[in-house]
């Protein structure tokens, strides 16, 4: 009997659980180019000369995404001369979403200061490459000969609400120990955040 239904089984299964999407700690990340807020193009291939990238899925709207915007900022602040700059990339359908335009984004930029570029994914093509589901998503790659692999995917760190009681840096943590030529400790969490907003 069960003979019988394994095959069923097995094409339920097939329709019911996902295909695995996107990137995977120690997947090679593919180059890109997107639009930056000043109009200009911004390519991953840009950051040759650096020890990796800090790749924030981020947006206006999202409530984590407004609790993390100072925990970004800081980190490319803390980074960026260390070898590990912030790329920040809005990947939501601003036709869903209005306050997410690049419009939108580019008074974000110019009112909180950002000091990285804030890139729009107008296909929404790079998300989908970095499987990244939420806002805010962290993707931290590291650049070996011109190659950019993925080595902590998840979470910036373990209190949302709270950064004072912050009590792990996943982020910080895992750029620790790459900067010591280890593997970080932690290279996959969870993402808490908004839910993508994809074109219908």
């Amino acid at each position: 009997m069960l003979s019988i239904l394994a095959p069923a089984l097995a094409a339920l299964l097939s329709l019911t659980t996902p295909a695995p999407t996107g990137y995977a700690v120690g997947d090679e990340v593919k180059n890109f180019t997107l639009n930056n807020i000043d109009g200009k193009s911004v390519s991953l291939s840009d950051y040759a000369s650096k020890e990796g990238v800090i790749v924030v899925f981020t947006c206006n709207h999202c409530p984590y995404a407004k609790a993390y915007e100072s925990r970004v900022m800081d980190l490319d602040k803390n980074f960026a001369a260390k070898g590990y700059p912030v790329l920040a990339i809005n990947p939501n359908d601003p036709v869903s979403v209005p306050d997410d335009s690049p419009e939108n984004m580019k008074k974000r930029s110019t009112e909180m200061g950002y000091t990285f570029p804030y890139l729009f994914d107008a296909t929404q093509q790079v998300a989908k490459d970095f499987g990244a589901s939420r806002t805010p998503h962290v993707f931290l790659l590291k650049n070996t000969n011109g190659k950019f692999t993925v080595e902590y995917i998840g979470a910036i760190d373990d209190n949302t609400d709270e950064p004072a009681a912050v009590k792990t840096k996943y982020v910080e943590d895992a750029i620790g120990a790459l900067k010591k030529g280890e593997k970080p400790a932690v290279n996959f969490t969870k993402a808490i955040g908004c839910t993508i907003k994809w074109k219908s």
